[in-house]
């Protein structure tokens, strides 16, 4: 298999359509077929079941995308990084889910801004399980994650700091007013389905709650009586006044790490784990 034929591959795979993946990689659908077809023939399986009405993923199929998307992210970041790992003027991309970790990040971006011959830090601000794949396909050189919500497969950690979970609820709501809470009496709010934060895969764990991908749209809704959410304390913190925040007991700790391709060289990586271990951000 060639690279080129994994792009083609993976881009009608996550398509589903021959003309939007044509469109996609700025090619004429025809040649995109044939090497589709070419592809098939060489592996000797089928990879996509096609009708006129809908193209669908085989067994076959659905491995070589996981597979595909891998080494075409490996390739892309290669590439990336070889080509960052040459400039004069160093940088380096944070990925960070927007809205969480503020006070820690300013804090970890203070101390290694004042390190001499600091890089300078490009923040990406992204939507919740989106860290990985920008670490992945070298977008992000290193990124925030939040144990036990995100996968470190493949990754280095950091162990930054650990801080225990509360909920978010309508600041009106008879709970709001209490000190404590437990899961069980949140998970139980039926009129406050529980937020659904989409997987690794994009998709949605099944449940009656409304479909969020970040704090922005989630605070909104459990402001209008939708929804409730139970989350790392530091999330919670500057809420809105529509909004309260309970601590819940029995909710599992969250640890907050610095994570970073087990393969990176760069030195401005290190640099910021350095600066990372040598004293606690948050002090």
């Amino acid at each position: 298999m060639e690279i080129r034929e994994l792009r083609y591959f993976v881009a009608i795979a996550e398509e589903l359509h021959f003309g939007r993946a044509a469109q996609r990689l700025e090619m004429a659908q025809p040649p995109l077929s044939r090497a589709i077809a070419r592809l098939e023939r060489q592996l000797g399986v089928t990879l996509l079941e096609r009708t006129s009405r809908k193209v669908t993923l085989t067994e076959a199929g659905a491995v070589l995308l996981s597979e595909g998307r891998a080494i075409v992210g490996a390739v892309a970041a290669a590439e990336r990084r070889t080509q960052q790992a040459a400039q004069r003027s160093p940088r380096l991309a944070l990925a960070v889910k927007s809205g969480t970790a503020g006070e820690l990040l300013a804090a970890l971006l203070d101390a290694y801004r004042a390190e001499p011959g600091a890089a300078t830090v490009d923040l990406l601000l992204c939507e919740a399980h989106q860290q990985q794949k920008l670490l992945q396909d070298g977008q992000a050189d290193v990124a925030l994650l939040h144990l036990p919500f995100d996968s470190t497969v493949g990754l280095d950690t950091e162990t930054l700091y650990t801080e225990g979970q509360v909920a978010i609820l309508p600041a009106s709501h008879p709970l709001a007013a209490r000190s404590q809470l437990r899961v069980a009496e949140v998970t139980a709010l039926a009129e406050l389905p529980m937020a659904r934060w989409p997987g690794p895969d994009g998709s949605y764990p099944k449940g009656p709650g409304p479909e969020v991908r970040n704090l922005t749209q989630l605070f909104q809704l459990i402001a209008l009586g939708r929804t409730t959410v139970i989350i790392p304390e530091s999330a919670g913190t500057d809420l809105r006044r529509d909004l309260a925040a309970a601590p819940v007991l029995d909710a599992p700790p969250v640890t907050t790490v610095l994570a970073w391709p087990s393969q990176s060289r760069l030195r401005a990586v290190a640099d910021l784990i350095r600066v990372a271990t040598r004293s606690d951000p948050m002090v």
